[in-house]
């Protein structure tokens, strides 16, 4: 019997599953799920909105008569003395560009990171599964194996990382046994791009 930890990594096949329809939309063409961005849209709008407000009020208060504020005189007074080659122009001038970086790479990605696009059999239907209810489920697809105690699973965009402990019979058995529970698994949820399997087998740690 072998005693040291095993592993097995595989891709499982492209073809859809016996009974489903081709799909022309489906793994090489499936997108990613766009994320609505709210938090970031509403601290960019805040600021904003804060920054357009202070200068319209105090620009109607001069415009009343009123003297300018005390923050736009001294704003507008080191503006006007500091050179371009000043420390604090350069951290300014940077933060700016981050932000402004930070905002493209958000309006520019899809986000939704936790969530898989799956196939699509039905045109104008998306769909998408939550990679913790994925790893989930292989994880309870697993544990049904003989011999395996305890299951860790970690599903992401391209590659599924299963790490199981079997406490009886041969390593090479469990691995092989797992290995194809969870490839038939993988082709059961029926996501649009099907991640690479990686599955290792180990003894439990002695006590």
């Amino acid at each position: 019997m072998s005693g040291g930890p095993v592993s097995l990594e595989k891709t499982p096949p492209e073809n859809l599953p016996e009974g489903s329809a081709p799909d022309p939309a489906g793994a090489v063409h499936a997108r990613r799920f766009w994320s609505g961005r709210r938090l970031p849209a509403v601290l960019v709008a805040a600021v904003v909105l804060g920054l357009v407000g202070a200068f319209l009020y105090d620009v109607a208060a001069v415009r009343a008569g009123r003297p300018a504020m005390h923050w736009r005189r001294g704003l507008a007074h080191e503006l006007a003395t500091r050179s371009l080659g000043d420390p604090w122009v350069i951290t300014g001038a940077v933060v700016a560009v981050l932000a402004g970086l930070w905002l493209i790479a958000l309006a520019l990605t899809p986000g939704l990171r936790g969530v898989l696009p799956m196939r699509r059999d039905e045109p104008g239907v998306r769909a998408g599964l939550d990679r913790r209810a994925a790893a989930l489920v292989l994880r309870d697809r697993a544990m049904e194996v003989p011999g395996v105690q305890s299951v860790r699973a970690e599903v992401g965009r391209r590659r599924i990382r299963v790490r199981a402990q079997s406490h009886f019979r041969d390593l090479d058995d469990v691995r092989r046994d797992v290995g194809a529970a969870l490839a038939e698994s993988v082709r059961e949820l029926g996501l649009a791009r099907q991640p690479r399997l990686s599955v290792h087998v180990s003894r439990p740690a002695k006590k």
